[in-house]
């Protein structure tokens, strides 16, 4: 029997951002909803990736696991993130092996129990959590070039009437057939490429009909942005946190997503 909800707050991408999930997680609990989701990739890209841990057990988050957390979990050698350009992937070795380097073996070990997938019901709707996408856990499906019919076909294969993923780190929702939905969350590891520095997380919710409220989300990013120059993280790292920016991981955008970032 899964458990059944009327509102929920969701979320991905924290990318070792404690100061953004803390914030989230004051921020949810002022809405009122009734559970919290990750889902997944806790580190990468920030500093300190074990400061998220004990955030996300105090504020009783379900989590599963995501691409990054799955290479962690189980001593891979990159964080099979799914880039293809050479230097996307030159910052993804630097940023996994900081992160790696980083993170307590208890804390690996807790990460090697997180589910692929959470389920549950949001009011009338059979809601499923993936990180990419049903069937591929670092699969990208954006907003400008994913049709509407295979989202849906996947909904269907995955008996799920919503399906909510990240691994992006750029939030949109799209409805699909018979009152279908999936919901791209956001990440609040990072900024979304739009030049503001808040970070963005979802409420969904069911009273009675399927809604979703993207929730733009301040923190202190400049205290962020110091610990990173610190940690020695990448200057590139840095000034995405401080301008809102993204100049790396670019490659892998749509040129629709790319044509609104600055570079």
């Amino acid at each position: 029997m899964l458990e059944r909800f009327e509102r929920v707050a969701v979320f991905g991408g924290v990318y070792s951002n404690h100061l953004a999930l803390a914030a989230l997680l004051e921020d949810a609990r002022r809405r009122s909803v009734d559970a919290i989701f990750c889902l997944g990739d806790l580190g990468a890209f920030g500093p300190n990736p074990d400061k998220v841990f004990p955030l996300l057990r105090a504020g009783g988050v379900s989590a599963m696991a995501g691409n990054y957390d799955q290479s962690i979990a189980s001593d891979l050698g990159d964080c099979q993130c799914g880039y293809t350009d050479p230097r996307d992937n030159h910052y993804a070795h630097l940023s996994y092996r900081y992160t790696y380097g980083r993170t307590s073996s208890e804390n690996r070990a807790w990460m090697r129990t997180l589910p692929a997938e959470i389920r549950f019901m949001l009011g009338r709707y059979r809601v499923l959590c993936c990180h990419g996408s049903p069937r591929r856990t670092n699969e990208f499906l954006w907003e400008s070039t994913t049709p509407t019919h295979f989202i849906d076909k996947l909904a269907v294969a995955h008996d799920a009437d919503v399906i909510a993923g990240t691994h992006t780190g750029i939030k949109w929702h799209r409805r699909l057939a018979s009152d279908r939905h999936f919901v791209n969350v956001g990440v609040v590891g990072r900024p979304e490429n739009d030049g503001r520095t808040n970070v963005w997380y979802s409420i969904l919710d069911a009273r009675p009909d399927f809604t979703v409220t993207f929730v733009p989300l301040d923190y202190d990013h400049e205290s962020l942005a110091r610990e990173m120059e610190i940690e020695e993280l990448p200057r590139e790292f840095v000034e995405t946190i401080r301008t809102g920016w993204w100049s790396t991981c670019l490659e892998v955008l749509p040129a629709k997503e790319r044509k609104k970032g600055r570079f």
